[in-house]
């Protein structure tokens, strides 16, 4: 049996809107093993950035029980999941969040800078990711010299250059065309089955979606569904 890293029971989430009470989340209940590929599905609205936010730590729980990596982060300080999050989890995010004034090279290696990793370790660490993404010869290029797909790619670099255990990512096709959406999910499916890494996305793309080994279907804040396990991508 495999470990589970990520153990949600009865998660619930609500905000407060002037008066009202928006709820996002509203008993969600899933458990998702190590070295599992999960697709969080649903319109707009149906609570699935809310649940991979709190998997990360960014959303706290307002109700029920979610564990991650036998952590609790809706229980730890911001220090303490600041540290967490950059040994522990990768996270990509649609819209890439380069920084346009930095290299594909100094992007990838900030994680690392909040380490203690040694310069030269650093140094190889980040040509590593780069090259597992396919941009080993674009380390000086500058975010604006290079395409939507391969700004994409350098932000998947920067979440794995800590060889993080868990990587999320909030629909991370979202702003790419087809091709390059295609390019991308071949990586977290290379990541997956070469590397062995836990990958939790959130999408509203069936065809992202089938990338993944499961998938869960969200609306509005509820598990609509059991997990419909999908056929390996060939």
């Amino acid at each position: 049996m495999s470990k589970i890293l990520i153990e949600a029971q009865s998660v619930r989430k609500a905000f407060k809107r002037d008066t009202q009470e928006v709820v996002a989340l509203d008993g969600v209940s899933l458990n998702i093993s190590e070295g599992d590929f999960v697709a969080l599905m649903g319109p707009s609205g149906s609570g699935k950035t809310t649940l991979l936010n709190m998997m990360a730590g960014i959303d706290r729980p307002t109700g029920g029980v979610l564990r991650v990596l036998g952590a609790e982060p809706g229980s730890m300080s911001e220090s303490e999941l600041a540290r967490w999050r950059n040994r522990y989890v990768g996270y990509v995010f649609q819209t890439f969040n380069l920084i346009p004034v930095l290299t594909a090279f100094e992007n990838v290696e900030l994680p690392l800078l909040l380490t203690k990793i040694g310069k030269a370790d650093r140094n190889r660490r980040v040509l590593t990711a780069l090259t597992l993404v396919g941009l080993g010869d674009r380390v000086k290029h500058y975010p604006r010299q290079l395409s939507g797909g391969q700004e994409q790619r350098v932000a998947i670099a920067r979440s794995i250059v800590i060889d993080p255990t868990l990587i999320l990512a909030d629909e991370p096709t979202g702003d790419l065309d087809a091709h390059s959406a295609q390019e991308v999910m071949e990586i977290f499916a290379k990541l997956n089955k070469d590397f062995g890494k836990t990958i939790v996305l959130v999408t509203h793309d069936p065809r992202a979606a089938q990338y993944a080994h499961t998938r869960y279907h969200l609306d509005k804040g509820v598990l609509v569904d059991d997990a419909a396990t999908a056929g390996s991508h060939a």
